[in-house]
């Protein structure tokens, strides 16, 4: 088991119901809604898999694929 160490967090009413309807049908804690949400947002993704192809955020997107053309 990961060692942990407890906290306090300060929530709004509307926060907080929020967290205990999710934590309700999803059947978890509120804690582990926490800590995934933390996950999620905050730290970087764990890499999967056999292999990691690269690292970093990609230079270009999809979209603008064609601009690595446009400077001679």
């Amino acid at each position: 088991m990961t060692p942990m160490v407890k906290t306090q967090v300060y929530l709004g009413p509307d926060e907080l119901e929020a967290l205990h309807r999710v934590a309700a049908r999803s059947e978890r804690s509120v804690a582990e809604l926490i800590r995934e949400a933390i996950r999620r947002v905050w730290l970087p993704p764990t890499v999967q898999g056999p292999v990691g192809l690269w690292d970093g955020q990609p230079a270009h997107t999809s979209v603008d694929h064609d601009s690595i053309y446009d400077r001679p």
